[in-house]
Formats: structure tokens, C-alpha cells, sequence
């Protein structure tokens, strides 16, 4: 194999530079460009292309290029055309996994950003998750750690595994006060998940509340609308929407958009950190050569301990901890704000914002320390993965 690499990466790839610049053994080239950028013609002396979800990577992009290998530093990977890069030899890694933990805990600060304003009352609600893979399971294991009821919907996995931990569709329907979905975006086989939640099955939805932080094709935005609209107790929470960079106006306008954030979810600093490691060591092992970068040496230090005082109520305690740790309110209230730019404008406030995201750590790496002697604080906060000190 020629020791000479050219590597063609995403510019918004964290720590892209530090990570793809020097590979052990080999001699790098590497190009950093931004997506609109990234075409066949640039990609003709390349041998590695690694992307953000941006780039659709398939015969148009690839076709008789000497590319040998595609990475997405994302957890979804339905911007790639898998059959067309597998019968063509071309190997291809995504980040599933990476942004978990982030994602976790933007499940978290909205259920406790609703509790707070009166719109849920988080002990007594009983959550439908649609998808139970890495996202689904991990928000599974932290909702029966505070008490809140879950019904679990995964064909694929109740075909393997039976039917004990799961329940049909139409139980979620039925039985949940809110939905939430994760899963990825399948559009032509049998578990197709395109319009999965559409005018139909939303009008057999039994609850007031639908979360979507998958994909957002996954949930009819247009059947949406409607649903919201023929009743005023019903709400909707988004970080995934159809029709991305471009949400219809009328959604994100909706009075009932609790909840509006432009795909962030997965977006702490930390969970971008990780979707570059998971790249840089699935092509490490591509080239069969040994690891060198490591995010850790990358990150900032952690931030300062965090204090919060006891208001009386553990759930608002613990919403005042996560509401610091992570503001949602200010990234919903970003996005409603474009709610008065012209349509034109909208998909360049969404990029961009996307793009120069401020920094937000992971809990884990966050202390807090809690001036509370009440114990189910203290259990409600490291339920929901928060460092207590």
C-alpha cells in the first residue's frame, strides 16, 4: 500500500486538523473544505473523504474517484448510499454511539424544562420510546431510574429477542402520554420509519406530547401541524425536522412547539469530540495503523462547580442544575426568533447556528453541588448522569 494518503475533511469536523493531519506511518495530505465545496472534481486525486451530514456520498459524489474509504462524523448515516459504496468496494464507518450521552441529556432538560413550566408533571407521565437502540435504551435506563414509566417499541429488536421488553405501536398509541422517537431513517424495507408517526397513527395517539429527535423525516411535520392545531393541550417538542435547513414556518411558529432547537441534540462539546475519535479510529483501523490522537488531550478542562440551592421541590432543584448545565431555553428561544427572517433566510440562521454552536460540556465533566440535605435530590441527580460534589 502507497504510503502517500490525501484526505479530503469536512471544515466543521471538530479537531479536524489535530486528528487527520499526521497519521502514523503515512504520508498525509490533508484538505480541509467546507461542504458546498466537496464534489467530485475535488475529490479525484483523494483516497479518504470524511464528512458531516451535510454530503450525500453516493455514485454522483464518488463515481470514478479513487476513494477508498467515507466516514460521517454523525451517529445517522442515511446521507450515505451504503449498497452503492458496499458494491463498490468502498469501505465506510459512521459515529453511531458517540453523541449518546448528549443526546440523553437533551431528553432530560426538556422533560424537566416542561416540568417546570406546568406542561408535564414528570412522576406521572408515561413515555412512549419508538426506536430502542443505543439512544433509546440509555433514555429507557434513566427514565426507570426516576420512577417514569416507559413502553418500549422496536420491531426489529422484539423479532430477535421476543416480545417481553416490548410492546406494538399501536400499545404506545394507546397506553403513552407522550412519544418520543429514535429511530434511524429507513425509507425502503420492511421496518421503514419515513412518516412513521403520520396523520394516521397520529390521530390514534392517545397523549398530548410527541418528541423527535431522530430524524426528522420520521414525523409528518405537515400531519403535524394539524394534530396540534385540533387540540389546543397537545405539544410538540423538535430538534429534528423535515425538510432541513428549511422547517416549515408554520411549525416553528406554532404556539404548541414547546420545545424548538435546530438538530442539536448531539451537539455538546463533548459528544463533537467523540464523533471525531470514533472517525479517526475507524480509519485507523482501515489503514491498519496504531492510534495516536486522542480527543481527551483536546478538550478544555472542566468547567467550575456549579451551586444550586434547594427550592423545596427535588424535580425543580434538579431541573435549576440542568437548566445551567444545559440552557435549552436559549436555544429554543434562538430558533423561534427566525420565526419573523424571510423563508429564504431561515436555512442559513439554521446552519449557521449549527455550525458556531457555543460550547456545552457533558454532565459528566460538570460539577454540581447541591446546598440540599433532602437524599432524593442527590438520587434524581445522579440518575440523571449529573456530577454531584
Amino acid at each position: 500500500m502507497s504510503r502517500n494518503l490525501t484526505i479530503v475533511a469536512d471544515a466543521h469536523i471538530w479537531g479536524v486538523e489535530s486528528a487527520f493531519s499526521r497519521l502514523k506511518g503515512l504520508n498525509t495530505r490533508l484538505r480541509i473544505l467546507e461542504n458546498r465545496d466537496i464534489n467530485r472534481e475535488m475529490l479525484m486525486d483523494t483516497d479518504i473523504l470524511l464528512t458531516r451530514s451535510s454530503t450525500k456520498v453516493n455514485a454522483e459524489l464518488l463515481q470514478g474517484t479513487p476513494v477508498r474509504f467515507a466516514a460521517t462524523a454523525t451517529i445517522g448515516d442515511d446521507h450515505y448510499d451504503k449498497a452503492w459504496l458496499d458494491a463498490n468496494g468502498i469501505a465506510w464507518a459512521n459515529a453511531a454511539g458517540s453523541s449518546t450521552g448528549s443526546v440523553i441529556e437533551y431528553m432530560i432538560a426538556s422533560l424537566l424544562q416542561l416540568h417546570a413550566n406546568g406542561v408535564i408533571s414528570i412522576p406521572d407521565t408515561a413515555i412512549g420510546i419508538i426506536g430502542v437502540g443505543r439512544i433509546g435504551s440509555a433514555l429507557a435506563q434513566v427514565c426507570k431510574a426516576v420512577g417514569i414509566k416507559v413502553l418500549l417499541n422496536d420491531p426489529p429488536r422484539q423479532r430477535r429477542e421476543g416480545s417481553g421488553a416490548f410492546v406494538s405501536l399501536d400499545e404506545v398509541l394507546e397506553q403513552a402520554d407522550i412519544i418520543t422517537l429514535h429511530t434511524p431513517m429507513i425509507r425502503d424495507k420492511e421496518d421503514c420509519t419515513h412518516h412513521l408517526i403520520n396523520e394516521e397513527r397520529l390521530s390514534r395517539f392517545q397523549g398530548r406530547g410527541i418528541f423527535n429527535a431522530a430524524r426528522g423525516g420520521c414525523l409528518d411535520n405537515l400531519a403535524l401541524i394539524d394534530w396540534l392545531e385540533d387540540d389546543r393541550s397537545r405539544f410538540a417538542a423538535l430538534d429534528c425536522w423535515e425538510n432541513e435547513p428549511a422547517p416549515l414556518q408554520k411549525l416553528l411558529q406554532h404556539p404548541q412547539m414547546v420545545i424548538a432547537t435546530p438538530h442539536v441534540a448531539g451537539h455538546s462539546l463533548d459528544g463533537k469530540a467523540a464523533n471525531t475519535q470514533y472517525v479517526y479510529n475507524a480509519l485507523c483501523q482501515f489503514l491498519g495503523i496504531e492510534q495516536e490522537w486522542n480527543m481527551q488531550q483536546h478538550l478544555p478542562a472542566p468547567p467550575a462547580p456549579i451551586i444550586i440551592e434547594d427550592s423545596g421541590d427535588p424535580w425543580i432543584t434538579i431541573y435549576a442544575a440542568a437548566r445551567q448545565l444545559y440552557p435549552i431555553d436559549k436555544d429554543h428561544a434562538t430558533m423561534k426568533s427566525w420565526g419573523g427572517i424571510c423563508e429564504n433566510e431561515l436555512p442559513t440562521a439554521f446552519a449557521s447556528y449549527r455550525r458556531h454552536y457555543p460550547a456545552r460540556r457533558a454532565w459528566m465533566h460538570s460539577p454540581v453541588h447541591f446546598n440540599s440535605k433532602v437524599a432524593s435530590v442527590t438520587q434524581l441527580a445522579h440518575a440523571f448522569g449529573i456530577k454531584v460534589i
